[in-house]
């Protein structure tokens, strides 16, 4: 029996993607292909009885596409601009793409008020509940159209574990563009050696966290993973990072049969981790 077999019975999850895994490297554009995969992956665990929540970015860079803007390094007004364009294109793909499976998606745009104030945060809290209760799909991001350094999350790991703490998911899945925790950055140490489970978050496991990333596209390194990975497994769910190359992944991840495939955080739930107090402390 895999040692995985457990994840067969998650009924609530979270999966994240990041901008880079789905545009092409080439050109920046979309790459629909791999949305049409992740879509399908999506409503397959949805007819399957689960709930299903999407954490997917790239607002920023699909707005920047449609009116030309080629700069990395841009005024925050202009970067907001960019979202506020880019965040009704993305949706409107992903909700045609999810009606073709005859799925409802719902978008649902947080910032770190929405956690911190008490109000908005039993109000997001409702709202998910109550979509799921429904079989929608909510696809959420940061609403960089007005998130400012802060009121921000900086980068969608850690958007998505926040997600999944706040509705009780029992699992979170990473999809990146790396295959797992190594215990060293693996581009620039050929002896890294890939690392299959974390049983428990130490200091050891926290150092490993790296700034670097394999894209210039989104904004999560091995050290906002690793963020992810303590506040989804403290919140008492457990944590997947898999490689974005191949979406299908997906339902090997969620069939059990994903060992040697990314790695798995084990969860444990500590009644003394404050979700609220571990946001309102974050960039300081």
């Amino acid at each position: 029996m895999s040692a995985r077999e457990f994840l067969k019975d998650k009924q609530r999850i979270v999966v994240k993607i990041g901008s880079s895994s789905l545009q092409h490297a080439e050109t920046g554009d979309l790459d629909y292909i791999k949305l049409e995969v992740l879509v399908r992956e999506l409503c397959n665990l949805r007819n399957q009885g689960k709930d299903v929540i999407l954490v997917t970015s790239g607002a920023i860079a699909a707005g920047k596409k449609a009116v030309h803007i080629d700069k990395k390094d841009n005024p925050i007004a202009v970067k907001q601009a960019c979202a506020a364009i880019g965040q009704a294109r993305l949706m409107m793909t992903y909700q045609k793409i999810f009606a073709e499976y005859n799925q409802v998606a719902a978008q649902i745009l947080m910032t770190k008020n929405t956690i911190v104030d008490d109000l908005n945060r039993f109000n997001a809290k409702n709202t998910f509940n109550e979509l799921l209760k429904l079989g929608v799909i909510p696809v959420v991001n940061e609403n960089d159209t007005v998130a400012t350094y802060e009121i921000e999350f900086g980068d969608n790991d850690t958007l998505s574990a926040i997600v999944a703490s706040l509705v009780g998911a029992d699992l979170l899945i990473l999809m990146s563009d790396i295959n797992g925790l190594y215990t060293d950055d693996p581009n620039r140490n050929p002896n890294a050696k890939f690392i299959d489970v974390v049983d428990r978050l130490d200091d050891k496991i926290m150092g490993m966290g790296k700034e670097s990333t394999g894209s210039n596209v989104g904004t999560g390194g091995m050290n906002t993973k690793l963020s992810a990975a303590k506040i989804a497994t403290c919140s008492g769910a457990d944590m997947v990072i898999a490689n974005a190359s191949d979406i299908r992944i997906l339902h090997r991840i969620m069939d059990g049969r994903s060992e040697g495939t990314g790695t798995l955080f084990k969860a444990h739930k500590d009644e003394n981790f404050d979700l609220i107090t571990y946001v309102e402390n974050m960039h300081k």
